[in-house]
C-alpha cells in the first residue's frame, strides 16, 4: 500500500518500542556469526513479486494474466526463483488494482479462471517454485456483497461487519463533509484521514451513517471486533491453503484495528495531496489486537503441512519494532515480516555527501547489522523493491550518473539483497533494471491517487509498467498494440532478451549470485560478520563457513572513486589471506589471490572465497 513507509512508519515511531542504540555485543555478535542448520525453505528463499496485469499477457488483451505467467516459468525457474507472490487477482472493481477485492474465492475473469489458477499452480510445482498469494484482509471493496449487505440498513445480517458510525453533530451545515442525519446535521466522528488522501470517513445515504476506510472510500474498513468477520476471511485463507498454495503475503495487515474511542489522533502538520489535514494514524496502525489476530491467523496456517508460511507488509520506524511482528516461541505470528528498512528508509547517518545519499556504507552496515543482532535468531526479510515504490534503479543512482554507473550500482544492490544471511524478496523487472516511468500527464494517469493527488502526487504507475522481455513490439509482454501501461521507453536496451546475451549484464549477475546463494553452502547456511567497520565507503561483511566449507568476503565499494580496502580477519579468527574470486564486475580482480590492500574501482562488488 502506498506510501506506509513514508507515512505510517513515521508516525508509528511515537508508538514504537524505543531503539537500541548500543553496538552489538560480543555476544550478539557471535550468534549472528554462527552457520545455520536449519533447512526450512523460507529461511533460504527467493520471492519474486509478480504484479499480474504487468508480467505477461497471453490473449492479446494487453493485460497480464495467469496463463501468461505459467509460460514464463521456466524463466524463473533459471533464474533461481523459491517462490512468486502473487498480487491479488481476485474478482476486483479494480479501483486500486485489485487491492479493493470482490470476492475472496474466484480468479477475476480479466486474469484468468480458477483452472487456470490450478494449472499455474501445478506447473509451478513442476519447476519447484512455490506460489504465494497477496490476502487483503484490512478491507474489501464496496462492492463485495459483504459491503452492499452492510451497506443496506442498520439492521441487516452483517451490519457491523464494518465500521460505522452516526457522526457527530453541527451547527454548521456546510462544515466540510457534513451531512443531514436522523436527528439533524453531522460531521465524520474525528479527525482520522485516509492514507490515501481526504477524510477517512465516507457518508451512506441507506444507512444515515459513515463508514470508515483507512485507504480509498471504496475500500472500506472491516470489523475484526466481529468474530463474524474473521471466521469469513479465515474460510478464505483455508480455501486457497485447500488449493496448495505456499503462504500469504498479508497487505497493510498492521491496521487491521482502529481505536473504539474513535479519540482524535495527532496531526502530523502537514497536507496531503488533496489539501487534508494528515493526521498520524497511531489510534488505527499497530494496535496490540493485530499480534493477537496474528497469532490466530498462523495457528490456521501452520495446521497445514509443507512449511506454510506468513509474510506480512510491516514498515516500521526500526528494528525493534520489527522484532514484534514475529511474535513469540509460544505465540508465533509473522515467519517474514518485511524489513524495509535497509532498502527505503533514509538516513543521513552523519554523511554530508548529499549526491546519492541513499548508497551509503554506514547506513547498509547498520541495518544488516541489526537484522543479525537484534532479531533473536528470526530470519530477516530484505526488500529494495515492489509495486508501491520507485524502482531501486532510480533511488539508488542520481540522474548525472552514466548508465554503467547506475548498472553497477544495481549490482551492489543485487550482491546485499542475495549474499547477506536473509530471506530476499525482488520485484519483478529487477533483475534486469526496469525504471520508473513515471506519466508525464494527468491524462495519461490510471492510479486514482496520481488522478485525484496530481502533481504533489503522481501516482504508482511508473512502477507498474509491463515486464520488458525483448526487443520487439510491446517490448514481448503482450500482442496487442495497446498495453494497460505503456511499455517503457528503454525496452530495447533493457530487456530478457538482450541481457540473456550478454555474459556482463545485470540479469547474468542475478543469475549468478541467486545461483551462488543456493548452491554454496557457505552462501546458503553460513553465518555473518561484519568487517572493516569503520570504513565511511565501502560495506565488507564475511560469511562464515559450516564444516567442510570456506569462508566467503563480500566486499563492496560504494563510492564512484576507487577504494583500497585492509582487512583484518583475526576477529573471525582467520589467519589464510589466499583468497579466490567467485563473482566481480571488475575484470581487474579476477587475478587476485590476496588479500592484502585490495584496491576496488568505482562501484565494485567483489566475492571471494577464502582458502
Amino acid at each position: 500500500m502506498r506510501k506506509l513507509l513514508l507515512t505510517l512508519a513515521a508516525a508509528l515511531t511515537l508508538a514504537a518500542t524505543a531503539q537500541k542504540t548500543t553496538p552489538p555485543t560480543p555476544a550478539e555478535t557471535q550468534a549472528a556469526a554462527q552457520p545455520s542448520t536449519d533447512t526450512t525453505w523460507w529461511r533460504h528463499a527467493v520471492v519474486y513479486e509478480i504484479y499480474p496485469r504487468s508480467f505477461k499477457d497471453s490473449n492479446g488483451d494487453g493485460i497480464g494474466d495467469l496463463n501468461g505467467i505459467t509460460q514464463r516459468l521456466p524463466y524463473l525457474e533459471h533464474l533461481g526463483i523459491d517462490a512468486i507472490w502473487l498480487a491479488p487477482m481476485y474478482p476486483s472493481p479494480q479501483v486500486d488494482f485489485g487491492y479493493d477485492i470482490s470476492n475472496y474465492e474466484a480468479i477475476d475473469p480479466q486474469y484468468g479462471t480458477l483452472a487456470d489458477f490450478d494449472h499455474l499452480l501445478a506447473t509451478a510445482n513442476k519447476h519447484h517454485i512455490r506460489i504465494i498469494l497477496d490476502m487483503v484482509m484490512n478491507h474489501t471493496s464496496d462492492k463485495h456483497p459483504w459491503f452492499i449487505e452492510s451497506a443496506s440498513s442498520r439492521t441487516n445480517p452483517r451490519a457491523d461487519w464494518y465500521i460505522w458510525n452516526d457522526g457527530k453533530p453541527t451547527k454548521d451545515e456546510h462544515a466540510l463533509n457534513a451531512h443531514l442525519g436522523p436527528h439533524g446535521w453531522v460531521v465524520p466522528p474525528n479527525n482520522w484521514s485516509s492514507l490515501f488522501q481526504g477524510s477517512a470517513w465516507e457518508w451512506v445515504e441507506s444507512r444515515q451513517q459513515f463508514y470508515y476506510h483507512f485507504f480509498y472510500k471504496q475500500q472500506p474498513d472491516l470489523n475484526y471486533r466481529n468474530p463474524a468477520v474473521e471466521k469469513a476471511m479465515f474460510d478464505a485463507v483455508r480455501f486457497w491453503l485447500d488449493r496448495g498454495v505456499a503462504g500469504f503475503r498479508l497487505d497493510a495487515i498492521t491496521t487491521l484495528y482502529e481505536d473504539p474511542t474513535l479519540h482524535n489522533e495527532p496531526l502530523t502538520g502537514k497536507l496531503d495531496a488533496s489539501g487534508f489535514p494528515e493526521s498520524n494514524h497511531t489510534l488505527t496502525s499497530g494496535l496490540p489486537e493485530v499480534h493477537d489476530f496474528l497469532q490466530r491467523l498462523h495457528n490456521v496456517v501452520a495446521s497445514y503441512p509443507g512449511q506454510r508460511m506468513l509474510i506480512g507488509e510491516i514498515y516500521t520506524p526500526n528494528t525493534t519494532a520489527l522484532r514484534s511482528w514475529y511474535g513469540t516461541a509460544a505465540h508465533p505470528e509473522l515467519e517474514l515480516p518485511m524489513d524495509t528498512l535497509l532498502g527505503f528508509h533514509k538516513e543521513g547517518h552523519g554523511i554530508t555527501d548529499s549526491s546519492n545519499p541513499t548508497l551509503v556504507a554506514a547506513h547498509f552496515r547498520k541495518y544488516i547489522t541489526e537484522a543479525e543482532t537484534e532479531l533473536d535468531g528470526h530470519t530477516p526479510l530484505f526488500v529494495f523493491d515492489n509495486h508501491d515504490q520507485p524502482r531501486s534503479w532510480d533511488r539508488f543512482t542520481t540522474p548525472t550518473e552514466t548508465f554503467e554507473q547506475k548498472e553497477a550500482i544495481a549490482k551492489i544492490i543485487a550482491t546485499v539483497l542475495y549474499t547477506t544471511h536473509a530471506a530476499a524478496l525482488t520485484y519483478y523487472g529487477a533483475e534486469i533494471g526496469m525504471t520508473t516511468h513515471t506519466p508525464t500527464r494527468q491524462q495519461d494517469v490510471k492510479d486514482p491517487i496520481g488522478i485525484t493527488g496530481w502533481p504533489k502526487e503522481k501516482g504508482r504507475d511508473g512502477e507498474r509498467t509491463p515486464m520488458q522481455w525483448s526487443t520487439i513490439a510491446q517490448s514481448g509482454f503482450s500482442p496487442s498494440s495497446t498495453t494497460w501501461l505503456p511499455i517503457g521507453s528503454d525496452y530495447k536496451t533493457i530487456n530478457v532478451a538482450t541481457e540473456s546475451s550478454d555474459p556482463n549484464s545485470l540479469l547474468r549477475w542475478n543469475e549468478s549470485l541467486i545461483a551462488l546463494r543456493r548452491n554454496n553452502p557457505t552462501m546458503h547456511d553460513g553465518g555473518i560478520l561484519m568487517l572493516d567497520n569503520t570504513n565511511p565507503n565501502v560495506l565488507t561483511y564475511l560469511r562464515t563457513a559450516p564444516t567442510g566449507a570456506h569462508p566467503i568476503l563480500v566486499t563492496l565499494n560504494m563510492t564512484a572513486t576507487p577504494q583500497t580496502i585492509h582487512l583484518d580477519l583475526s576477529t573471525a579468527h582467520i589467519t589464510s589471506t589466499t583468497i579466490k574470486p567467485l563473482l566481480t564486475n571488475a575484470p581487474s580482480l579476477n587475478t587476485t589471490t590476496t588479500l592484502s590492500d585490495i584496491t576496488l574501482p568505482p562501484y565494485t562488488s567483489f566475492i571471494a572465497e577464502i582458502e
